[in-house]
């Protein structure tokens, strides 16, 4: 699980202690993520499967995408669609994905780096693996995570965003335990490279055998926290948490996490995805592709898809062939 690492974490900027007595987040909830497929045929993990929008707010929807060894001929990704409402945030951990759009965006998404799609009024995008990689095969392993927008931003216009491994953020635990990748949001006093409507953080955190972390998250977000692989616990009270978990926590100013001793022979560490942002407490009309306020804005978005008013696909377009 590559993405971005150091020959050494002591030499990053190292996350301040919090104040004494500064209360630690609880675990409201703790649920496992079912399997399934998307796009052609892809294997996914639902993360968000467990909880209630209200706890996700302003989170909609998070896949897992892999972790999966493919044999020549099997990759696979998603034919052109619609999008509008919301973002789409789709972060590489191993091999790489290709994505276009209709207004022009695209490029590979390989080891560590981020393509961020704001659909706001509306695009059209395909995301799929490279011809490279389906003659050969390959890992294929990442995330992509939907983040609402507030009604008065919906529509927005479209926006993409490039984020490449070295522009996100590095920091480490006092004892260089703990590798932390900002890639979006102000995380423990330093700021990641994503520009975000809806105000957001979020981070890939890897834990070595018995590390810790103990993070500062501002309290006014809600804290999630997503284990892409190994084991560990989290919490004051230690709860223990496993590969395709999601922990849903309270209040509190810190998130603090621990990675087991042993872990199993496939990962060498506690691999977690951390994300939180500003609740934005409106009505949410979702379905498919589109995550609009009312029922009413989803048949309009539906009606613009079909009259062709949400873009078109460019005449070069990648999976043409």
């Amino acid at each position: 699980m590559p993405a971005v690492t150091v020959p050494d974490n002591l030499t990053l900027p190292h996350i301040a202690t919090p104040e004494p007595g500064a209360p630690v987040r609880t675990v409201n909830s703790i649920t496992d993520a079912p399997s399934g497929f998307e796009g052609e045929g892809f294997p996914v993990r639902r993360a968000f499967a467990g909880a209630s929008l209200a706890d996700l707010d302003p989170f909609i929807h998070m896949d897992q995408m892999g972790e999966v060894e493919y044999a020549p001929g099997e990759p696979k990704g998603t034919p052109w669609h619609p999008h509008r409402g919301f973002e789409t945030v789709t972060y590489m951990i191993d091999g790489t994905f290709q994505h276009q759009d209709s207004i022009g965006g695209g490029g590979l998404i390989a080891d560590g780096s981020t393509q961020w799609m704001t659909a706001g009024s509306g695009i059209l995008h395909i995301e799929r693996p490279p011809e490279q990689l389906i003659a050969t095969g390959g890992l294929f392993h990442g995330v992509q995570l939907w983040v609402n927008l507030p009604a008065a931003e919906k529509w927005v216009d479209p926006r993409y965003q490039n984020l490449e491994a070295e522009d996100v953020v590095l920091l480490t635990s006092p004892d260089g335990g703990v590798l932390v990748r900002i890639i979006a949001g102000d995380v423990a006093g330093h700021r990641g490279p994503g520009s975000t409507h809806t105000p957001i953080s979020l981070v890939h955190a890897t834990l070595q055998p018995g590390a810790e972390l103990v993070l500062p998250w501002p309290s006014r977000f809600n804290a999630l926290l997503y284990v892409l692989a190994g084991d560990g616990a989290v919490g004051a009270d230690a709860r223990p948490i496993h590969s395709g978990q999601l922990v849903v926590h309270g209040a509190g100013d810190t998130i603090n996490l621990r990675a087991d001793q042993r872990q199993d022979a496939r990962h060498a560490a506690l691999e977690v995805l951390i994300l939180g942002g500003q609740p934005i407490r409106e009505p949410v009309a979702a379905h498919g592709p589109f995550v609009m306020n009312t029922r009413d804005e989803l048949i309009q978005a539906f009606e613009d898809y079909q009259a062709g008013r949400l873009g078109t696909v460019p005449v070069d377009h990648i999976g043409h062939g």
